[in-house]
């Protein structure tokens, strides 16, 4: 039963994509070049080609092809993904813009003077009419025979002759001039294509140029003075991959040291792909300053790279895992649970070793890559929950499905006496591509009431 559901949804994702593909080309290119033209035939290669790239991309790591195969895939695959969702919704505004557009310059045409194409309304032109009218089907009355002349008359007409003169003579020959319905298209389709393109390279840069620095203040009753100001760097989600490599994680662990934290938090989702791939592009890691120590918990994206390899790679980077553990520092419990997709592996969660012995009139800060163990949390009585995953959406509108599929989609909440920190993450999954949701490292200050 579960594999014939499966089935049934890729068959209804093949349908979806193929129809928005269909769109996308009808739009693009059907409605804007002519037939048999060097830009139909590359469009329409295009649309066949960039799906196919993007599903390469998506099922290539997963089916196990060399890496020089996943990189060569992943740029071109996912950021197609990307541009099609923002050239998709353009255009859907554009369907919007179409028909005023039309309106009005069929109202400069009128104030013009010019008239509507008028015929057999069999032809695009005469559909929609042209900007003015067409100079190859003004026929300019001093052109048409005298003959023609008198055939208007009732009685020329009665004889046929002066008829058959007229419709004998040539069809004058059509213009290339574009018509009003040709040049909408063309007007809507390109500042689609401006527009969602243009979207996806601002995004990109984002990811590229690497993540900014937040800082927010979080009060916990059970700090003690001695801790107040203690800061942990949180990071979360870098995603190391296909694309994103050696220099992202350069970027990241450079902007972590100059914040000078007491305390460097990575809470999942480091990368996608195995430590043979992608160890040289963890080295920099290693790099990594602060005072009481770096600490690691899994995500669920190290179950799908090979969760035990990573965290003793890790390990010997420098960072200390927390599977389900616990450790004392200055003034408070710093706590780390596995993630939960390793209940596959039975490796999941477990609060009861992580907390359940401690003493509980000490502040506890918990490392949790997913926001969905908060009811845990406030059950083992932690102060403060440290998480990511969500990346805020990452791609707007998504970020209305973070919000909806998580307890807290981006930034601090309060969950009874819980607090709840979700960062949206220094990487990207998939798409290198951000909108709406900026890639981020945060520096979380404690601040203690008894101050």
């Amino acid at each position: 039963m579960a594999v014939v559901g499966l089935v049934l949804m890729v068959i209804v994702v093949l349908a979806l994509l193929a129809g928005v593909h269909r769109y996308l080309w009808r739009r693009l290119v059907g409605d804007t070049t002519a037939e048999g033209s060097a830009l139909r035939r590359a469009g329409t290669v295009a649309a066949y080609v960039l799906p196919l790239l993007s599903v390469g991309a998506l099922v290539s790591g997963r089916a196990g092809a060399p890496f020089w195969l996943q990189k060569v895939l992943a740029w071109p695959g996912y950021l197609w993904l990307a541009a099609v969702l923002y050239l998709t919704l353009a255009l859907l505004v554009g369907e919007a813009v179409r028909p005023v557009l039309r309106r009005v310059l069929a109202r400069r045409a009128d104030r013009a003077g010019r008239p509507e194409g008028a015929g057999t309304g069999t032809d695009t032109a005469s559909a929609d009419g042209a900007f003015g009218a067409d100079p190859a089907n003004d026929v300019k009355e001093s052109e048409i025979p005298s003959s023609a002349s008198a055939g208007a008359s009732g009685s020329a007409s009665a004889s046929g002759a002066p008829g058959t003169l007229v419709a004998d003579a040539p069809a004058p020959p059509r213009t290339e001039a574009p018509t009003r319905r040709l040049f909408v298209a063309r007007a809507v389709g390109g500042a689609a294509a401006v527009a969602g393109l243009g979207t996806v390279g601002y995004g990109t840069y984002g990811v590229l140029r690497g993540p900014r620095v937040k800082r927010i203040t979080v009060p916990l009753a059970k700090l003690p003075r001695s801790a107040h100001g203690f800061r942990i760097a949180v990071v979360s989600d870098i995603h190391l991959g296909p694309i994103l490599g050696r220099d992202h994680t350069r970027r990241i662990v450079d902007t972590i040291n100059r914040t000078q934290p007491d305390l460097v938090a990575v809470v999942g989702d480091l990368v996608d792909g195995t430590v043979a791939d992608l160890g040289p592009a963890a080295e920099p890691l290693a790099r990594l300053r602060a005072r009481h120590g770096n600490y690691f918990v899994t995500g669920n994206h190290e179950y799908y790279s090979g969760a035990a390899q990573w965290v003793d790679q890790v390990r010997e980077l420098g960072l200390h895992p927390l599977e389900n553990a616990r450790v004392e520092i200055a003034g408070f419990d710093l706590a780390g649970v596995n993630d939960v997709a390793g209940e596959s592996e039975g490796q999941g969660p477990d609060f009861a070793r992580a907390l359940g012995d401690r003493d509980r009139t000490r502040a506890a800060v918990l490392l949790a890559h997913q926001p969905v163990v908060i009811h845990d949390a406030v059950a083992h009585g932690v102060d403060l929950q440290l998480s990511g995953h969500t990346h805020g959406g990452q791609l707007w509108p998504g970020n209305f499905i973070a919000d909806l599929a998580n307890p807290t989609g981006a930034g601090l909440d309060r969950y009874g006496d819980t607090q709840l920190y979700v960062s949206r993450g220094a990487g990207a999954w998939g798409p290198p591509v951000r909108v709406g949701a900026p890639s981020d490292i945060t520096v979380v200050e404690l601040a203690s009431r008894q101050a």
